[in-house]
C-alpha cells in the first residue's frame, strides 16, 4: 500500500520530474514527453536524515512497478553472503541484485536479459580459487544462478553447469603450476557459454573485446578483466567500471536491438538509496564517465544522498524540489559530474503538516494548533511529521484533546499490524541519530549549550565512554558529518533531535527522581557558577527551581540595558522543562503565568512595590518559558498575560519604556507566527 507523500508532487505528478525522465506517467504508464532527449541526467535527491529520501524512492518504485523495468537498491545494505570468496564484493553483489530486479517481464514487453553482465560476473566469481576450497567455489558459482537465469531461466536455475565448471577448473589447475585468475576465468566463461547461453546470446562475449588490452577479442577481454579484478587498486576499479558498463549495455540492447524496436515504451529505472556511500559512487561514476564521452544509454538513474555537498556533486546542476515540477534543465559541461541534477528535498510546509494530521485525525479531535506545533518542532522534517501524526491518530478520540508535542513523544505507535507498538521518541531517535553514536552519551551532551559546556559534561559524566578521545568532540564531528545544523545556543542545534535526546535523558532513568537528568543539569549549574549568569539560571529552571531567576531579573530590571535584560529573560526561559511523563491536565507553568498559582513564597524584606514587581516577573518568566517551549502548545490566555506584564513593566522603567512596549507589541506576534521572540523586538530574524 502506498504511503501518502506530501510536498513531493514535483516528482510524482503526471507531468512531474519522474514522468519527464522515464517518458511514462506514474501508475497509468501513459506516454509522456522526454525533457532531456537521449541524454537524461543522473538525478540525485539530497537531504538530511528524516527528509523523506527513502520514502520518495519507494514511492517512485511503486508508481512505476510493472510499467517499466525497475530496480531499487540501498547502497547501505548490501549483505555479504556467508563464506564468500574474493570474487564477491559489494559492487558485484549490487550488480547481480540490480540485474535480477530489472529482469522480470513488464507491461507488454519481454524480460530484459543480462548476458554481458553474467559473463563478467562469472569471470571474476572464482578469483583466488584453489582445489582446497572447492566448496567455497561451488557456493560462489551457485550465487550466479539468478543472473544466469535472466539469460536462460531453466538452465541458469538448474545449477548442473556448476559441477561442469568445477571440473574444468580442476583440470585447468592441474595443467599449470601457477593458476591465475585469467585462466580460471576462461574456464568458467567457456563452460557457462556452452551450458547456459544460446547461439545468439554467445555473441555477447564480443562486447568484452573493448576491454583494456583485449584487441577486439572477447575471451581475452574477460581474461584481462579477471586479472585486473584480482590485482585490486586502480586495476580493480577499471574492471568494476566495465562490469557496470556491462549492465548498462545489456539494458541498452534490450531497448535498441532489432527485435525490440518499437516494443518498449518509456525508459527503465534504477533507484539507488544512500548513494553518497562509496558503493553509490562506484555504481554511478562509470555511467557518468561513459555519458560524458558521448555514449548514450536508456537508463534513468535516480539516487539519494544525505550529503548535499558530497564531492561527487561538485559540478552538478542544483535545484530545490519545487523548482523541478515543470522543468529541470541540466546543461552538460566538461566535468563528468555536470551530468548530475541534484534536487534538494524541501521541508514540508505547515499546510502539509495539517494534511498529515487530518489524515490520521479526520474528525479533528486533536487541538487545532497541534499540527503547527509539530511542524515547528520537526522543522517540517517529513519523518517526524508523519510519525507524530500517526501517533496522534492512534490515541483514543476522547484523549486527543489534551495532546501536545511533548505528550506525543511519550506515546507508542503501531507501525505494523504484525508487530507490537514501539515508543515514538526511541523510534524517531533511532532513525535520526548518526550510526555509531551512543544514544545515552549523546543525550547527556544535548543538555549543553556550546562545545565548552559539552566537554565539561564529557569529562565529568562520560568518563570512559570512549577510548578514542573527547566524547563531546566525537559527537560534534559525527553530527557535523551527518549534515546537522550547528549553533543557535545549543550544542545539538536541531530542535527535534535535541528534544528526542533530552527525552531520553529525562525518562530513560529507572530512578523515579530523574537522577540522570538532575546530575547532568547540576553539573552544568556548577560549571556556570558561582554568580547568577543567564546560563546558570537556565539550569535552575531545568532543575525546576525558578526563584533565583526571578530575583535576579528583578534586581537587574532597573538597569539601563533593557535590550540586554530582555535577551537574558529569553535565554533563561529557553531552558528545557522538567516534564513528568504521563502527567495529565494543564501545564503547571500556565497557572503561575496567569497568577492562579502564586508559585511559591516571596523573598523577605520586599516592600509593596518590590512585591508587585517580583510577582509580575514571576508570571512573565513562566509565560515566556511556556510560550517558547517547542513541546508545548500556544495559549491565548497566557499570551494576553504576557502582553499585560510587559506593558506594566514599560510603565515602571525610567528609560526603557519604549523598548518594553515594543516587546509587548511584537513578542505576541512572533509567538503566534511560531517564531522565537526577537531581540530587539520587531526584528523577524531576532539576534
Amino acid at each position: 500500500m502506498d504511503r501518502e507523500l506530501y510536498g513531493r508532487e514535483a516528482v510524482l505528478d503526471e507531468s512531474g520530474l519522474a514522468a519527464r525522465l522515464t517518458g511514462l506517467t506514474p501508475y497509468g504508464f501513459a506516454s509522456a514527453g522526454y525533457e532531456h532527449g537521449d541524454d537524461p541526467p543522473v538525478t540525485v535527491f539530497t537531504g538530511g536524515r528524516g527528509m523523506g529520501k527513502t520514502a520518495l524512492l519507494k514511492q517512485v518504485r511503486n508508481a512505476y512497478r510493472g510499467g517499466t523495468p525497475l530496480a531499487l537498491l540501498d547502497c547501505a545494505h548490501i549483505e555479504p553472503p556467508l563464506d564468500h570468496g574474493p570474487g564477491w564484493n559489494p559492487l558485484t553483489g549490487a550488480l547481480a541484485e540490480l540485474a535480477v530486479q530489472l529482469s522480470p517481464r513488464i507491461h507488454s514487453a519481454r524480460p530484459v536479459e543480462f548476458p554481458r553482465l553474467a559473463l563478467g560476473l562469472a569471470a571474476v566469481a572464482v578469483t583466488g580459487w584453489s582445489q582446497d576450497d572447492d566448496d567455497r567455489a561451488r557456493r560462489d558459482l551457485q550465487r550466479l544462478g539468478p543472473v544466469l537465469a535472466t539469460v536462460d531461466e531453466a538452465k541458469g536455475a538448474a545449477g548442473t553447469w556448476v559441477s561442469k565448471v568445477l571440473a574444468k577448473l580442476a583440470a585447468t589447475a592441474a595443467e599449470t603450476t601457477a593458476p591465475v585468475a585469467g585462466l580460471l576465468a576462461e574456464a568458467t566463461v567457456e563452460t557457462v557459454l556452452e551450458e547456459v547461453f544460446g547461439r545468439y546470446q554467445r555473441k555477447s562475449k564480443a562486447w568484452y573485446g573493448m576491454y583494456r588490452n583485449a584487441g577486439g577479442r572477447g575471451e581475452l577481454g574477460l581474461h584481462q578483466l579477471a586479472v585486473d579484478f584480482e590485482l585490486g587498486g586502480r586495476r580493480r576499479e577499471e574492471a568494476e567500471g566495465f562490469l557496470v558498463g556491462a549492465l548498462v549495455e545489456d539494458v541498452r540492447r534490450a531497448y535498441t536491438g532489432l527485435t525490440r524496436r518499437g516494443t518498449r515504451r518509456g525508459r527503465p529505472l534504477v533507484l539507488l538509496d544512500n548513494a553518497h556511500l562509496p558503493l553509490g559512487r562506484r555504481l554511478i561514476e562509470p555511467i557518468l564517465r561513459d555519458r560524458s564521452a558521448g555514449r548514450r544509454d536508456q537508463l534513468v538513474l535516480v539516487a539519494s544522498s544525505r550529503e548535499r555537498d558530497h564531492e561527487g556533486l561538485r559540478r552538478a546542476t542544483r535545484a530545490r524540489l519545487p523548482e523541478v515540477a515543470h522543468r529541470a534543465p541540466c546543461p552538460r559541461g566538461p566535468d563528468i559530474t555536470s551530468g548530475i541534477l541534484a534536487v534538494e528535498l524541501t521541508p514540508l510546509s505547515a499546510a502539509h503538516a495539517r494534511a498529515v494530521f487530518d489524515r490520521y485525525d479526520p474528525a479533528g479531535r486533536a487541538p487545532a494548533d497541534l499540527s503547527r506545533a509539530v511542524h515547528r518542532l520537526t522543522a517540517g522534517r517529513p519523518l517526524g511529521v508523519a510519525l507524530l501524526g500517526r501517533a496522534a491518530g492512534e490515541v483514543p478520540a476522547a484523549g486527543r484533546g489534551a495532546l501536545t508535542p511533548g505528550a506525543l513523544l511519550d506515546l507508542t505507535v503501531e507501525l505494523r499490524e504484525d508487530a507490537p507498538a514501539v515508543p515514538v521518541a526511541d523510534t524517531l531517535l533511532g532513525e535520526l541519530l548518526p550510526p555509531g553514536l551512543r544514544p545515552d552519551a549523546a543525550a547527556v551532551l544535548a543538555a549543553a549549550h556550546d562545545e565548552e559546556s559539552a566537554r565539561v559534561l564529557a569529562r565529568t559524566r562520560l568518563r570512559g565512554a570512549s577510548v578514542e578521545g573527547d566524547m563531546a568532540l566525537l559527537v560534534r564531528d559525527a553530527l557535523r558529518a551527518d549534515g546537522w545544523p550547528e549553533g543557535g545556543g545549543h550544542f545539538v542545534a536541531d530542535p527535534l533531535l535535541r528534544a528526542l535526546l533530552l527525552h531520553r535523558l529525562r525518562f530513560h532513568d529507572d530512578a523515579p527522581a530523574y537522577a540522570a537528568w538532575r546530575a547532568v543539569h547540576e553539573t552544568l549549574h556548577r560549571h556556570h557558577g558561582p554568580g547568577p549568569t543567564p546560563y546558570r539560571l537556565r539550569q535552575e529552571l531545568a532543575l525546576g527551581r525558578t526563584e533565583e531567576a526571578v530575583t535576579t531579573l528583578r534586581l537587574e530590571f532597573p538597569g539601563p540595558d533593557v535590550l540586554g535584560w530582555l535577551a537574558r529573560l529569553r535565554l533563561i526561559a529557553s531552558a528545557p522543562y522538567p516534564r513528568e511523563k504521563g502527567r495529565t491536565g494543564p501545564d503547571p507553568r500556565r497557572a503561575t503565568a496567569l497568577g492562579e498559582d502564586p508559585g511559591g513564597p516571596l523573598p523577605e524584606g520586599l516592600d509593596a512595590d518590590g512585591t508587585a514587581l517580583h510577582l509580575g516577573l514571576r508570571r512573565l518568566l513562566h509565560a515566556v518559558w511556556l510560550l517558547t517551549d517547542p513541546l508545548a502548545l500556544p495559549d491565548d490566555d497566557v499570551i494576553d498575560k504576557l502582553v499585560h506584564e510587559l506593558r506594566q513593566l514599560s510603565g515602571r522603567h525610567l528609560t526603557g519604556t519604549s523598548t518594553l512596549w515594543d516587546a509587548a507589541t511584537h513578542w505576541p506576534k512572533d509567538i503566534r507566527a511560531w517564531r522565537s521572540p526577537a531581540v530587539p523586538p520587531g526584528r523577524e530574524d531576532g539576534v
